[in-house]
């Protein structure tokens, strides 16, 4: 059954069905209802997802400042990448706009996967790599952070060492 969840996404195109096969012991196909909160920001990070099929809005609050949306991620897209990067806590919260199927993995199986499969493990990571890498090129935080800012002057809050 995961064989064709797994083939429905794009950084998996073109693998063997030995590949694919190998794969399937790895992932859990979960789902979450929209206005589900997936984790939250500073929640320990297990899971890697890659959704199947609807919407998730990664956010971010800063310690003295609103939640900013920081990208909506649709079918075929990847988060909770703190759970890969080993870096112990996730970053963002993941909030489910629409409701999602994702395909999760714990970053210790990830690891182990890599370690057993090294080729195709390698494969995974840098094409995982390439999707993040996008996904920030075309971040539009700058903006949000612009309007904050504007935010703050305009309603009177005084900028540090003032």
């Amino acid at each position: 059954m995961l064989t064709k969840v797994i083939k429905k996404i794009p950084i998996f195109d073109g693998l063997t069905e030995v590949q694919i096969k190998d794969l399937e012991s790895l992932f859990s196909l979960c789902e979450s209802a929209e206005d589900e909160v997936i984790f939250n920001q500073g929640d320990v990070a297990n899971n890697l997802y890659l959704i199947v099929d609807g919407c998730v809005a990664i956010r971010y609050k800063p310690d003295d400042g609103e939640v900013l949306t920081v990208s909506q991620i649709e079918a075929g897209g990847v988060f909770g990448w703190s759970a890969a990067f080993g870096s112990g806590y996730y970053t963002s919260e993941a909030y489910c706009v629409r409701s999602a199927k994702l395909l999760s993995v714990s970053g210790e199986a990830l690891k182990r996967f890599h370690d057993k499969q090294p080729e195709t493990g390698k494969l995974i990571l840098e094409r995982l790599a390439k999707v993040i890498a996008e996904r920030l090129q075309r971040a539009h935080t700058h903006s949000q952070v612009v309007a904050m800012l504007e935010y703050g002057l305009t309603n009177g809050v005084k900028p540090l060492g003032a």
